[in-house]
């Protein structure tokens, strides 16, 4: 159940929440003197594919560290129920483990049963092989950290986030430092999985059109606090070109800041 907190926040935690997986109310941080979180409300519902988007230094890692358990410093309401995974930035692979051990990487045994995206029982290393499968890494599980591509590392790294069955997936900008043909892979990619397993996901980007191509509702993150958010009804995959996503661009971009609304 969720409290009324000063410091630090309790994430409540539990299987599959039938309620919103995320529920914020008038969270906020600070950081010596700057506001980066003011009051912000926030609900996110299971299944539910969300972007957020919003200037570098506008709070957007900090509210996903929020959500992960990693900020002790948040104050306000929030509740956060079921498992939890992130996938941040750089893969962060331990270089001394093989690739199916870094997957399993303090996986709780034994595995509990089939959830909603039915992966069965099992030894970590089985699981572990069985989560490689679904990103294309079969052949890759003996393999050194080191050894991988950018893009064969991320998808490690979302093996590792999703072999938990979470509730809940951060995705805190995987995919800005690969090149554009293996982000357009790797956006297929996890919307197969999200598809397969149906978390919620909380995207991070930079990327109006990552946004608009993934996401059910995109957020924008401005003075610490949702100052737009859209949704977006277009069946997958996208036409970037479609009238409504332009429309939804251009809008997205004004909030951004990067032009002048109807330019």
């Amino acid at each position: 159940m969720a409290q009324e907190l000063r410091s630090p926040v309790a994430l409540a935690q539990a299987k599959r929440p039938a309620g919103p997986v995320v529920s914020a109310r008038s969270i906020s941080r600070s950081f010596d003197s700057t506001t980066v979180l003011d009051q912000l409300d926030l609900d996110l519902a299971p299944g539910e594919f969300v972007a957020l988007l919003g200037r570098s230094g506008s709070g957007k890692s900090t509210l996903l560290r929020a959500f992960a358990g990693l900020d002790r410093e948040i104050t306000g309401q929030l509740d956060v129920r079921g498992e939890v995974s992130i996938a941040f930035q750089e893969p962060r692979l331990v270089p001394w483990k093989r690739l199916w051990s870094n997957v399993c990487l303090g996986l709780r045994t034994p595995q509990r049963g089939a959830s909603q995206g039915g992966r069965p029982p099992g030894t970590p290393r089985e699981v572990a092989t069985e989560a490689l499968a679904e990103v294309g890494l079969t052949d890759r599980a003996n393999a050194w950290p080191l050894t991988l591509s950018g893009g064969e590392a991320q998808r490690a790294s979302l093996a590792r986030a999703l072999v938990r069955e979470p509730s809940l997936l951060l995705l805190d900008e995987p995919f800005c430092s690969l090149d554009a043909l293996t982000r357009i892979a790797m956006h297929r990619l996890v919307l197969n999985l999200w598809e397969r397993h149906r978390p919620a996901i909380l995207l991070v980007t930079h990327d109006v059109d990552e946004a608009l191509a993934l996401a059910d509702r995109v957020l924008v993150l401005a003075d610490g606090r949702i100052s737009h958010q859209c949704q977006i009804d277009a069946p997958r995959p996208r036409d970037r070109t479609a009238t409504e996503l332009t429309r939804l661009r251009t809008r997205l971009l004004a909030e951004l800041g990067a032009l002048e609304e109807g330019t």
